[in-house]
């Protein structure tokens, strides 16, 4: 078993297509709306790095990084994120998931990013505490863009904000991130990473 990492971009067609077929069991889409196994699933600006766990060719798990810079509280920050995290059906409940994204943890630190944050179902919260993960406490995420901006509180979602700070930057900074409005804002492709 071993984890590959690869920029979305380059991602081996083979591997790609396990990916989609993973991420239509997690998220199945409507008929028709399949877009070709090499389309980007994200907004190229966002740098996305995909992470999989492949046992024997096989896919088990998949994740993407996604990253780039904010200002909060009148300072400029590298931040990365988390997106389509999934699981195969036949491999949950094996620790596949809690590996990769502890390895996506790992290799954001190894970006020099100076935190990670994201926003994730709040069932799963534990799951990402496992991992590695903290709950930010009061954030809300302000995703899509500033002129159609896509919030994380919501009516009707039940999400909660997970972070780590990274750089010396990042921890200097890390109160001024609990109980604020954090504006990533990835754009139309990622409304929420």
């Amino acid at each position: 078993m071993q984890i590959l990492t690869f920029p979305e971009a380059a991602t081996p067609t083979d591997l790609r297509v396990q990916v989609r077929e993973i991420q239509k069991q997690a998220w199945p889409s409507e008929s028709g709306s399949d877009a070709p196994v090499d389309a980007p699933s994200h907004d190229p600006a966002l740098r996305p790095l995909s992470m999989l766990l492949v046992d024997e060719g096989t896919v088990l798990a998949a994740l993407d990084i996604l990253s780039k810079e904010i200002v909060h509280a009148g300072r400029r920050f590298s931040a990365g994120g988390l997106s389509t995290v999934v699981t195969s059906k036949e491999a949950r409940g094996r620790g596949y998931g809690r590996q990769l994204v502890t390895a996506a943890w790992e290799r954001m630190i190894t970006q020099s990013l100076d935190l990670g944050l994201f926003t994730c179902d709040r069932p799963l919260q534990a799951f990402y505490e496992s991992a590695g993960w903290r709950v930010l406490p009061g954030a809300v995420l302000i995703g899509g863009t500033p002129q159609a901006p896509f919030p994380s509180d919501e009516p009707g979602f039940d999400k909660v904000t997970m972070a780590d700070f990274f750089s010396p930057a990042g921890q200097q900074a890390q109160a001024s991130f609990r109980h604020s409005r954090i504006e990533l804002h990835p754009g139309e492709i990622d409304k929420l990473w």
